[in-house]
């Protein structure tokens, strides 16, 4: 039994020569993007600032160098340098390095904070590593396992004054 008629009427002959249907070939990109939804942080009306997104599902190892901001909800193996802003959602591990302008980390960061402007540890997040910023805000519950030094702006290649401690043993810088 077929599902469709077929025609039993002849159809006339083509008379006119049709050329052959030419495709072009379309490049494939390398690597294919993967949608994501929109960010829940939105930036000041009139800025243009580019955000990328490790999103929950994901895991990366590599190494993360750019000019926007970075949102980190998966996991990230691998240092962050970027000049604009980087975020640790609750939930989301990164394993390495980080200098950018203002952290934000209500997840786990495993390594160094090693520049930043401003860093917020929010009451969900973990830092296992040395910070270095401007400035400091650590929200109650937040858990930190490091050395922190915030304040000293571009006084910080200043080391500490050696002080005594009264039995001729000076401390401080190096020591």
């Amino acid at each position: 039994m077929s599902i469709w008629k077929e025609s039993t009427a002849p159809r006339a002959p083509d008379t006119q020569a049709k050329e052959p249907v030419r495709y072009e070939t379309v490049p494939q990109p390398a690597t294919v993007a993967t949608p994501v939804a929109t960010p829940a942080v939105r930036p000041v009306a009139g800025a243009s600032r580019k955000e990328s997104l490790i999103a929950s599902d994901i895991t990366i190892e590599g190494k993360i160098e750019g000019g926007g901001s970075v949102r980190i909800a998966g996991k990230f193996k691998g240092d962050v340098n970027v000049q604009g802003d980087l975020a640790i959602e609750a939930g989301a591990k990164l394993t390495g390095a980080v200098r950018a302008d203002k952290v934000m980390i209500a997840g786990e960061l495993e390594g160094n904070v090693e520049q930043a402007s401003h860093v917020d540890l929010l009451q969900t997040g973990v830092v296992v590593g040395d910070l270095k910023a401007g400035a400091l805000a650590v929200a109650p519950g937040a858990r930190m396992r490091g050395h922190a030094e915030f304040g000293w702006g571009d006084e910080s290649a200043v080391k500490p004054p050696k002080y005594s401690n009264g039995h001729g043993v000076e401390r401080g810088a190096g020591s």
